[in-house]
Order: structure tokens, then sequence, then C-alpha cells
């Protein structure tokens, strides 16, 4: 029998100094099985570093023409497309064809470290295209915050994101490694 996915709620507010984002959302995130308590909040803290309205969660991990976040417009094209990890570069090809912009979250120090070396020439040339890196720290303390029914607050200023729960607050710094250049 096959594992079902665990559904965690949260009410966060979010708090965007630098786009002057000021905003509460419901938020239902289902946790695929394979998925860790950290991967499921990073994928929380960059939904609350791009909120917007029609900002949404793909189907899963395990689904691989969807990204794990994306925002699309009222014609259906897609305007934003977030991915977690350290994915194919033909993936990354395809993302860049197909959006507007492309944020990628990178974790896992040692083997970012590996794929970037590896990888960062040939993802130079997509212009669209935005890389960040967290810490495996910060990425290990995301997932503390992982229960559900939690109100968390969110502020944002420049590349450092505060996450604050009843009982645990935690700072990330996200590393820029690549920056959109966008028109």
């Amino acid at each position: 029998m096959a594992l079902k996915a665990s559904v965690f709620k949260f009410k966060l507010n979010v708090s965007d100094l630098e786009r002057n984002v000021y905003e509460d959302f419901s938020l239902s995130l289902a946790r695929h099985p394979s998925e860790t308590d950290a991967r499921m909040m990073l994928r929380l803290a960059a939904f609350a570093r791009h909120a917007s309205e029609g900002l949404s969660f793909g189907r899963g991990i395990s689904t691989d023409d969807e990204p794990d976040l994306w925002r699309k417009d009222l014609t259906g094209q897609i305007e934003l497309w977030i991915d977690l990890g350290t994915p194919d570069p033909e993936r990354v090809r395809k993302a860049c064809n197909r959006a507007q912009e492309v944020a990628l979250y990178c974790y896992g120090e040692r083997s970012l470290s590996v794929w970037w070396r590896k990888h960062e020439e040939d993802l130079r040339r997509f212009k669209n295209l935005s890389v960040f890196a967290i810490s495996d720290e910060h990425y290990e303390a995301l997932g503390g915050l992982a229960i559900s029914g939690a109100d968390l607050q969110c502020t944002l200023a420049g590349e450092e994101l505060w996450l604050n729960s009843a009982d645990s607050s935690i700072a990330i710094a996200f590393e820029v490694l690549r920056a959109a250049e966008l028109g």
C-alpha cells in the first residue's frame, strides 16, 4: 500500500519590506512521504519570498512537468517558476524556456558545491534564472518549524528572512549564486 502525503496547514503573515507586500495567507502544504520537514518548510519560505496573488504550490516532488511553486497570468502563461534542490540542467533549461522568471533554491552544501561547479557556466546563459543557496544549518532549522496549524510570521529584508512561530524564531540568509538579468 502506498503511503499518502501528510497535509500541514499554516497561517502565514508576510511582511516584505523591499517589495511592500504585507499580507496574510492560509496555506495547506502536502508533504510527500519522501520529502523532509526541512524541504517542505523551504517551499514555504520560497512562497514567502515571492508572495503575490496567484502564487501556488505545484503538485509535488513526484511531478516532473511542474515546479514546486509557480505563478501564472490570466492567459495561463507562466510568470514565475520556483524549484528546490539541484535539478538536472535540462530541467532548468525547460523551465527557463517556459517561464518569464525562474528561481532555484538550492540546499545540501556538499552536493550543491559540486553541482554548481559542474553547471555554473551552462546556467549563466539563462538571463531569467536566479539561483539561491541556503546553508545546511538554516535548512535544518526550518524543519523545526513544521508544526501543522502553526501561525507563522515572516519578515523579509534583502536576502534575509526571519520566520517566527509562537515558540521559535530563525533568521535565514540566502546566498545569491546568480541573479536574473531581467529587463
